[in-house]
């Protein structure tokens, strides 16, 4: 069993709780307007087995720690759900915490296997509504929820993410829509609004990707605490 595998990251403090050793899969199905990481969208890169997986996160298992693990992230890591669901599998039966930080995008089934070996799910929720997801994502927000619904039956601890965008995703309504969804789910345990940054221009610019939101504001962190405050987050 191989997966193909854009890089790695030895001491994530981002990416769930504690220290983590971070995966992030080659290949994404979305076209997010604000994606940080366009790199990551083709299926094209080097592939790993998960025993050499397996052996490069022993090397940091003593920097873990009680709270800390392995993230796998991406790209879209459900598109290479058996890879992701075996090495879930071998760290599980190594004691080793698990986190699939995820768009929701994929094989129901296939999420299914993931999450019998998952601790932890983080899910980018990137929109408040269907018309949205389409438009700004190329994707269908139905299925977003079927996965998150999955989690929930799966009793699966959730955090959500939501990427803030001025004038995009920074509405009030819509934020409201996304704690909505997110206190709606009985697994829900915390909510983590990011601010849109443009550290990715330089990769668009190298792909040759035009990048839609690049006359668009950053998000100031200053934003963010504002937005915390005011819905107790």
């Amino acid at each position: 069993m191989k997966g193909i595998i854009h890089s790695f990251q030895s001491m994530g403090a981002v990416d769930g709780p504690g220290l983590r050793y971070v995966i992030f899969m080659q290949g994404c199905p979305l076209r997010c307007v604000y994606c940080h990481n366009p790199d990551t969208w083709t299926p094209e890169g080097r592939a790993y087995s998960v025993e050499e997986v397996f052996q490069k996160i022993m090397r940091y298992r003593a920097y873990f720690g009680k709270e800390g693990g392995v993230t796998v992230s991406g790209g879209e890591p459900l598109l290479q759900w058996e890879f992701v669901a075996a090495l879930f599998a071998k760290l599980k039966n190594a004691g080793i915490h698990t986190a699939l930080d995820t768009s929701g995008i994929g094989s129901m089934e296939g999420a299914r296997t993931v999450l019998e070996g998952t601790d932890l799910v983080l899910c980018d929720v990137k929109f408040s509504s269907e018309a949205e997801y389409q438009k700004y994502c190329k994707a269908d927000m139905k299925k977003v929820l079927s996965f998150l619904r999955l989690t929930e039956d799966m009793k699966i601890p959730l955090w959500i993410r939501h990427v803030v965008v001025p004038g995009l995703t920074n509405r009030e309504e819509s934020l409201a829509e996304i704690m909505e969804i997110s206190e709606g789910l009985s697994n829900f345990k915390k909510i983590e609004f990011l601010p849109f940054k443009k550290l990715c221009t330089v990769k668009y610019k190298a792909l040759g990707i035009p990048f839609l939101l690049e006359q668009c504001d950053e998000c100031p962190d200053s934003a963010i605490e504002e937005i915390r405050l005011k819905f107790g987050v």
